[in-house]
């Protein structure tokens, strides 16, 4: 559980709740990260940007995103 409360998705711009609805569709609710990034709307466009260029440059193989983002889910305590 987390320190700080994420948004309520009744309040937040329609664009990040596209997002949030897109993982919640996706992973059965919206991630935790996000509902707290989404507090500040210019951290959350800017942590969103961070993972689409790093997805659009293709350094990354798919597979190791997956692993690296659940080994942090882990060690956060994360049942992802």
């Amino acid at each position: 559980m987390a320190r700080i409360e994420g948004v309520n998705l009744e309040r937040v711009e329609r664009r990040i709740r596209a997002v949030l609805e897109a993982q919640a569709e996706k992973w059965g609710a919206p991630l935790l990260n996000h509902l707290i990034y989404a507090r500040r709307p210019s951290i959350f466009r800017g942590v969103r940007g961070l993972w689409a260029g790093l997805e659009a440059s293709g350094l990354l193989d798919p597979g190791l995103v997956a692993l690296v983002n659940r080994r942090v889910a882990a060690l956060n305590g994360c049942v992802f």
